[in-house]
């Protein structure tokens, strides 16, 4: 790909987006056909947003024109289709700033020391800057990245392996119907016997049972981890009676959802409510000039969380900020079937 990321960068640029998730990346897309240049900043080490750190090889199913796609290939896609527009991306770092610059536009701060100048601001984060919610394991740390992940990358990587997956909601039952297929042993733990997931999922996690590849551990809680130098060797379990059950593991993948949270942004001075920002639906601008918001962060009556609505939003801002970067000049808008996409 074209585009270059950069860690404490000074530079100057027309709109800083923050967040790179699917509906940040399609807005540098949307703005770039009108010849606006953007920056990307957000703080995970890798671009896509939970579609990457979540679920890259869960399929989505209400992309148009793709009846299933999975999260990686729909942000390698967006990725390509951004690049012609050479975006800059700031990654695994926090905007901390946000301050009105006296000749116009926005100077934005980042917490590895980047300083960009631009024109306008769109706010793309999702549910905020995103991080799991960890069980109360002592030692817990000491097994992270090694036997402890929150998140499953690749399918792969847990070939041959032993693996605890605790949880009840959507992603615990998602995996424990993919893992069994690579895996030597899964070992579902939850404190009771009823998922939070869709039935029809829940129905075909049990089915693994039969094959001996799949076990159900319930009514059970985490209660401690064994291993050396980081090494997982097992996990254990308590009862509701307090009753111990040692499984012996190679990985424990915890489950237990997401706490997200808008950070410095929630202290920008526009209202807040439930990790959203309310906009303009005419616009996507929030209350404060030349800073939008776009995708899930972003409200006003009819909001619908979806993908499909966010690059909606997406196309909305680009084209109420092009008066920001270009003052007095006509927008001459065309259809991408009649101009095409030229780089900038």
């Amino acid at each position: 790909m074209t585009a270059t990321r950069q860690e404490g960068a000074r530079q100057e640029t027309d709109v800083v987006i923050i967040g790179a998730g699917p509906v940040g990346l399609f807005a540098v897309f949307e703005l770039g056909m009108l010849k606006i240049k953007a920056a990307v900043v957000d703080s995970l080490e890798e671009i896509g947003g939970q579609c990457t750190a979540l679920y890259p090889e869960k399929p989505i199913f209400d992309i148009p024109a793709h009846p299933r796609i999975a999260g990686g290939e729909l942000i390698e896609r967006l990725e390509e289709q951004a690049a012609p527009f050479h975006p800059t991306y700031h990654l695994k770092q926090q905007v901390t700033g946000l301050t009105r610059r006296p000749e116009g536009g926005w100077l934005v701060e980042t917490s590895a020391g980047a300083a960009i100048a631009c024109k306008a601001v769109v706010i793309a984060a999702g549910g905020g800057a995103f991080g799991p919610n960890k069980p109360p394991l002592e030692g817990l740390e000491t097994y992270e990245g090694t036997g402890v992940f929150y998140m499953v990358k690749r399918r792969d990587d847990f070939r041959g392996k032993r693996i605890v997956i605790a949880g009840g909601g959507d992603s615990a039952v998602d995996w424990a119907m993919s893992l069994p297929e690579v895996a030597e042993k899964v070992y579902v733990v939850h404190r009771r016997d009823k998922f939070r997931a869709a039935p029809e999922s829940v129905e075909r996690m049990r089915a693994w049972e039969k094959t001996g590849k799949l076990e159900m551990v319930v009514p059970y809680q985490l209660a401690g981890l064994e291993g050396v130098n980081g090494d997982l060797d097992a996990v254990v379990v308590k009862d509701l009676d307090g009753g111990e059950r040692r499984l012996e593991a190679d990985v424990l993948l915890p489950f237990f959802g997401l706490a997200a949270k808008l950070g410095p942004i929630a202290e920008w001075g526009f209202p807040v409510e439930k990790n959203t920002i309310p906009v303009d639906p005419a616009s996507c601008q929030t209350p404060m000039d030349g800073v939008f918001a776009i995708g899930d962060v972003a409200a006003y009556p009819g909001k619908l969380k979806l993908i499909l609505q966010g690059f909606s939003d997406a196309a909305q801002a680009a084209h109420a900020i092009y008066p920001l970067v270009y003052p007095g000049e006509a927008l001459h808008f065309e259809y991408s079937t009649t101009k095409g996409v030229t780089e900038i």
